[in-house]
């Protein structure tokens, strides 16, 4: 699915979009800085029926949110120099646990999601919009 943004509203087609399609509680989200995805995580937090504020874990590395339908856990892994600081904070065990875990720059940890099912959504700031693709 190919999506562009070209004002802070064009979110709420995309998360329209994409909800019915989440079919795996793992969703990776790309993107350069400033490219959208903490606003995307604020859109999809919200019509999943969160209460929350949800904001950039940059510098907690994870936020946990609460959903009707079970827990979200949003991360950011931006910070993180290698696999052995992801298995650290205890990342297995947020994914065994969760409704959906949501992953800001999981470079550093794909090689490990080998296996396991996952949508991937990227972000490009081309500096007048936004392209977004989902799958």
């Amino acid at each position: 699915m190919q999506f562009t943004i070209n004002k802070i509203e064009d979110w709420q087609e995309v998360v329209d979009s994409i909800l019915p399609q989440l079919k795996h509680n793992i969703l990776l989200l790309k993107g350069n800085l400033g490219a959208g995805k903490t606003t995307f995580s604020q859109f999809l937090l919200k019509n999943l029926g969160s209460e929350d504020e949800v904001n950039s874990p940059t510098y907690s590395i994870v936020n946990e949110y609460n959903t009707p339908k079970g827990k979200v856990f949003h991360f950011d892994l931006y910070r993180l120099k290698n696999v052995e600081e992801v298995y650290d904070i205890g990342i297995e065990e947020y994914l065994d646990n969760s409704f959906l875990c949501i992953i800001e720059w999981p470079e550093v940890y794909e090689e490990e999601l080998y296996g396991l099912n996952y949508h991937t959504m990227s972000i490009v700031n081309t500096g007048e919009n936004r392209e977004v693709s989902f799958d």
